[in-house]
């Protein structure tokens, strides 16, 4: 298992802990209040201002993360912890050690869900030095749970960047969808690497992407999910990425209420054949919606509808079709 290049050279007492703590947060913590946790297997118990120590290193806690999507912003995640390095002063997130399994079907297939810590901290050490996946290192605390400690990263989720942007879709379609689609291509890419290294990323989802903000790139954060199925190894991560793509070339999920709500007229034209396999309240057959999206992109959301004939077996199929529209729409 990977450990970061700087550790300290052994345990450090309070009072050098104290001194950190005033040192980067300008803060001071009553000495009787400390706590130094190095036993992280109940993590509801890792609270704020509480130190951990793992690897050799100590991080200060500054809070929980919470969930970013469908309506749970408010939901905090316990197992996430935004901290502090106390040796350098960098902003991290900390996970810790969570597992969970459930089970579930897209379309007729069959699929067994898990969170895995190992999981995720084998696929850091694949993706160190990789632009378009976050970075970070996996340690173990004393009772070996297994802890990964991830750069921040500034910027917010693709989700937003994408909803947030004003005007009508047709301006947003020929003007700002070129440039989301080169950054889109080069992050579906990464997730090819994934692949021809036998690993899926598990959780593909709009919030799983930041836009980082000085780059600009599309970097894939939190891969500890991992699912197994009869069929095909890689079909979930797949599906994902359709989800996105639709997200992206629509600025926004069209749903059937959406529709309902906007454009009442077109409900007689929709069928069970225009809907996202995965997620079946979602329109895939945007052009329905949206006239004059050409048949090249939508034929590739198509792919993901329903009642699709073909479905992609790689990353390589499905970018090999999105390349063929990205090089027709400048001259649309």
């Amino acid at each position: 298992m990977h450990r970061p290049a700087t550790q300290l050279k052994k345990f450090p007492d309070r009072d050098y802990i104290l001194q950190k703590i005033q040192k980067h947060v300008g803060e001071g913590v009553p000495p009787d209040r400390l706590r130094i946790i190095t036993d992280t297997s109940n993590f509801f118990q890792v609270d704020y201002n509480d130190v951990v120590c793992a690897g050799g290193r100590v991080y200060l806690v500054r809070g929980t993360a919470r969930e970013g999507r469908f309506g749970l912003d408010e939901e905090p995640k316990y197992w996430v912890k935004r901290a502090i390095d106390l040796e350098s002063g960098e902003r991290k997130i900390i996970k810790l050690a969570f597992f969970e399994r459930f089970e579930g079907n897209v379309g007729n297939v069959h699929f067994w869900f898990y969170r895995s810590p190992r999981k995720e901290a084998r696929i850091l050490e694949l993706v160190r030095g990789h632009p378009y996946f976050m970075q970070g290192f996996a340690v173990s605390d004393d009772r070996d749970n297994i802890l990964r400690v991830l750069d921040f990263i500034e910027g917010p989720p693709l989700s937003s960047a994408i909803s947030d942007i004003p005007g009508p879709h047709e301006a947003y379609f020929f003007e700002r969808l070129p440039g989301f689609m080169d950054q889109l291509m080069e992050a579906f890419t990464a997730i090819g690497f994934l692949h021809k290294n036998q690993e899926v990323h598990g959780d593909i989802r709009r919030d799983h992407i930041l836009v980082e903000r000085t780059s600009g790139r599309y970097v894939w954060i939190d891969f500890d999910y991992a699912y197994r199925t009869p069929e095909h190894p890689f079909g979930f991560d797949l599906f994902g990425l359709g989800n996105i793509l639709a997200y992206v070339v629509g600025r926004g999920d069209i749903t059937l209420p959406h529709i309902r709500k906007h454009q009442p007229n077109l409900l007689e034209r929709l069928t069970s054949a225009d809907f996202n396999l995965a997620w079946p309240n979602r329109v895939m057959n945007l052009k329905k919606v949206y006239p004059y999206i050409p048949d090249s992109l939508n034929n590739v959301l198509m792919h993901f509808a329903q009642r699709a004939e073909i479905y992609y077996e790689s990353v390589d199929e499905l970018l090999e079709d999105l390349d063929k529209f990205r090089n027709t729409i400048s001259m649309l």
